[in-house]
Order: C-alpha cells, then sequence, then structure tokens
C-alpha cells in the first residue's frame, strides 16, 4: 500500500491484542542510507518524527500512576474494578444489562470465543470509573486487518458504553483518546441505542472536534412501555379476537395441569430456574442447530455464573410457565436501572399448539407492567420478530456506528469502505437466516 502523502510504502503489523497498524516505510535506499547514518544496518526508520519527543518529568510521573487513573491504554477488562464498575451502572446515563459487571465479566471468563476482551476506560481525577466500554480489534470482530476497535460482543444485542450521567461527555472524550493512544483510527460501536444518552455525548464531543459519526446499519425493534397498564396494552396491541384466541389455547394447555407462571429472583431460586431454560432451550430448534447455551461448556458455565450472580444484585429473573409438573416455557431477564432487557427464551416444543412462548411474554407483559420500578423493557430481539414484535409495540432504534478519531482520516475512510463491502457480501445470507429463524419462532 503506498502513502499518497509520503510517496511511501505502508507496513501492516499487529500487535498483542490484535489492532493492525499501518505505518510509514523507507524506500531500501533510504532505508541503508539512514541506517548507515545512524550507525545501524538493521533496524529501518518507521516512526513518524511527530511521534517522536524526548522524555519527560510528566512521563515518568504518569508512568508511576495507578492504571486506573490512566486513559492512555487498553485494561484487560477482568482488570477492571469489579466494585468501581457497580458504582459506574448505578451512575450511567443509559442502562444496559449486557455490560454490567457480573454478566460481561462471566462472559469473558468462560464464554466460548469470547474471553480476552479489553476495555477503554474513563477516570475521574478522584480515581472514580466515569465511563466503560469493553472492546477487541476489527481483526477479531471481522477479520478485517485494519486499525479500529469494536464494541465486544456482550452476549446480547446492546454495546451501549456505560457513561457517569454527569460526567458523560468527559467520558465519551476519554474512551476516544485511549481508542487513540492503542493506535485506533477508528472505534466501531455495535448493535449501540441511536437516540439514547451515550451516543448523543458521543456526537457531541465529536462535533466539537468538526468529527461526523457514520451509522453503518440500522434498524429499530419492539420495546415494552412498561408504564401503561398492562391489559389495556394487549387489548390494544393484539385487539380482541387475538387475545380470545389466546385464552383459548391457555384452557386447552390447563387440560394438562393447572398453569402458573414462577418468578425466579434469589440466587438460590434462579440457580434451580437455569437448569430448566437451558433443558428447554436445549430441546427445540436451537438444540438441533447445535447453538443451545448448554451444548457448549463454556456458554453454558457463563450462563449460570452471570444470571446467578446477577440475581444476588437484584438484576436478573428468570420466568417459568409450568402445566402442572411440567415447564412450557422459560426466559431469562435482565434488570438494570429502570430498564428489564429480554434475553432469551425456550420452549417445550410438544406444546406448541398452544403457543406457550407467547403465553408467557404475555405473562411477562403482565408482571413488567405491574412492577413500579420498570419503565422499558428492550426485546432485544431481531427487527420484524413474528413473536414479540405484535405484542410489544414500542420501538427502540439500534444501529452499528462508525466513530473516525481523526478529522479526515482516510484510514478511517478506509475502514468504512471495507465494512460497507464486507456487509454487501454477507446480507443475502443473513436475510435467509433470518427467515429460517423467524419461521422457528413463530411456531415456538
Amino acid at each position: 500500500m503506498l502513502n499518497g502523502r509520503l510517496t511511501l510504502p505502508l507496513k501492516l503489523s499487529r500487535d498483542p491484542i490484535g489492532i493492525f497498524h499501518l505505518s510509514p516505510v523507507a524506500w531500501p535506499c533510504q532505508r541503508d542510507f539512514r541506517n548507515r547514518e545512524r550507525g545501524n544496518g538493521e533496524v529501518a526508520e518507521i516512526a513518524e518524527p511527530a511521534v517522536v519527543r524526548r522524555a519527560s518529568p510528566r512521563d515518568a510521573t504518569a508512568a508511576r500512576a495507578p492504571a486506573a487513573r490512566s486513559a492512555d491504554a487498553l485494561t484487560p477488562l477482568a482488570e477492571i474494578s469489579a466494585p468501581q464498575w457497580r458504582a459506574l451502572a448505578v451512575r450511567a446515563a443509559e442502562p444496559n444489562g449486557y455490560y454490567l459487571p457480573d454478566w460481561e465479566l462471566a462472559i469473558n471468563a468462560f464464554a466460548r470465543g469470547r474471553g480476552g476482551t479489553s476495555a477503554l476506560a474513563a477516570w475521574s481525577d478522584a480515581a472514580e470509573l466515569t465511563g466503560l466500554l469493553p472492546v477487541i480489534s476489527m481483526w477479531r470482530a471481522y477479520k478485517i486487518p485494519l486499525p479500529a476497535l469494536v464494541s465486544a460482543d456482550p452476549y446480547g444485542t446492546l454495546s451501549t458504553p456505560l457513561l457517569d450521567r454527569g460526567l458523560a461527555e468527559a467520558a465519551a472524550a476519554d474512551i476516544l483518546h485511549g481508542a487513540r493512544q492503542a493506535g485506533a483510527h477508528a472505534l466501531i460501536l455495535r448493535d449501540t441505542s441511536l437516540d439514547g444518552a451515550a451516543m448523543k455525548a458521543f456526537t457531541e464531543v465529536l462535533r466539537r472536534d468538526r468529527i461526523t459519526p457514520r451509522v453503518l446499519q440500522s434498524h429499530v425493534r419492539a420495546a415494552l412501555d412498561a408504564t401503561r397498564d398492562a391489559d389495556e396494552l394487549l387489548h390494544e396491541a393484539l385487539g380482541p379476537k387475538k387475545l380470545k384466541e389466546l385464552r383459548r389455547q391457555r384452557n386447552r394447555l390447563g387440560d394438562h395441569g393447572s398453569v402458573d407462571v414462577d418468578i425466579a429472583r434469589t440466587p438460590s431460586e434462579v440457580t434451580a430456574a437455569i437448569e430448566t431454560f437451558l433443558k428447554l432451550e436445549a430441546s427445540g430448534w436451537k438444540g438441533k442447530r447445535g447453538t443451545a447455551l448448554v451444548q457448549d461448556e463454556g456458554d453454558a458455565a457463563f450462563i449460570r455464573r452471570a444470571t446467578s450472580a446477577l440475581a444476588a444484585c437484584g438484576q436478573c429473573e428468570i420466568v417459568t410457565l409450568t402445566a402442572g409438573a411440567v415447564p412450557v416455557a422459560a426466559a431469562i431477564v435482565l434488570r438494570h436501572q429502570d430498564r428489564a432487557f429480554y434475553f432469551k427464551l425456550g420452549v417445550d416444543e410438544r406444546f406448541s399448539k398452544f403457543s406457550p412462548g407467547v403465553q408467557l411474554t404475555l405473562e411477562l407483559t403482565r408482571h413488567l407492567c405491574a412492577d413500579p420500578a420498570i419503565a422499558m423493557a428492550d426485546s432485544t430481539a431481531n427487527p420484524d420478530h413474528p413473536m414479540v414484535n405484535p405484542i410489544w409495540r414500542e420501538r427502540l432504534a439500534i444501529g452499528d456506528v462508525l466513530i473516525p478519531l481523526r478529522r479526515g482520516d482516510p484510514v478511517a475512510a478506509l475502514v468504512h469502505t471495507a465494512l460497507t463491502l464486507r456487509r454487501l457480501a454477507r446480507e443475502p445470507a443473513r436475510r435467509a437466516i433470518r427467515l429460517i429463524r423467524n419461521s422457528q419462532e413463530k411456531s415456538a
């Protein structure tokens, strides 16, 4: 590759965490001359003079400062203080149940292919954590060898960063600064809330630097306004005819025993309920595809650890629908601040003619609307989800956002082009897979 400004070739190198770097390299004749001039015939000059300077006393002081005070480098996620992280979650400008510490640290420790995550962190002068974004390299996320960082996949479809509500813009600025210091030319936020407080903070910081974020793709997904009366909401969403049919199906399900709803909240209750969920999920189409959580040892360890730990903080519930002594559907729900997150649903497909997934979602709707602590529930489902979309009629705008880290940077433009080409190449296959999954989920 050629650097048009310097007319020098660019060297592509990869650092230990997987970020690829583009550096100008001298032509052979120039390299030999420079190296002889320096008395070194082996080492090529690849550093730009603008970034080479004499070390100062301030550098030595910074090096001795605690890592928690520095936003200049990536930090291994496992080294972020869990108490500090929990405190930030309480103060977060926008909730995200999938970036709670007990969830994300369990993923990092156990989940298949999701370990070794780093973090971009922001800290106040008082060494208080004010912002956090788990990240991986672009190579790891997309197999594209370009110098960019990407929000880590939290095993849920939401990667909105946690920013202190009182210092949101300062925290966003520190996160961007940390990404630059790590050598990235772009930061990609996958599955982030487009209209929330976090994105607004990033956009304002970028506006001051005359940088415009680019939405790579966007969609809307179902959400529940939990401040409303549940019966009124369901009647408005489904209509009397559909509700009558669902009542008939529930009565038929009652032929197998009393239909009851159990909500596990304590760690011991959740520890028992997660085993029921795992069995139900594996008994259906996810089990046939080999994607049920229990079918991978690491994934099973992650979900057991995460749900139990979150339950101890009042941040996880498992809702189970039973017919007699038989569980017919179960769902995992995360809670963060005034928002609930509908993570996964498992059903016993032997009862599919009674719509167990829909029946459980109706009960979950009533449960959340009756809880004064919850104002909204995010379905975290695919757009146009055939089961939840007709029931939960509110919509959240979600998208992937590319943030250039320097104004007018051609490398950031190259990142955008590479991602666009990748999406165009993969879209037909993604549509086919989505159609198949929607058909399978609708039957549940």
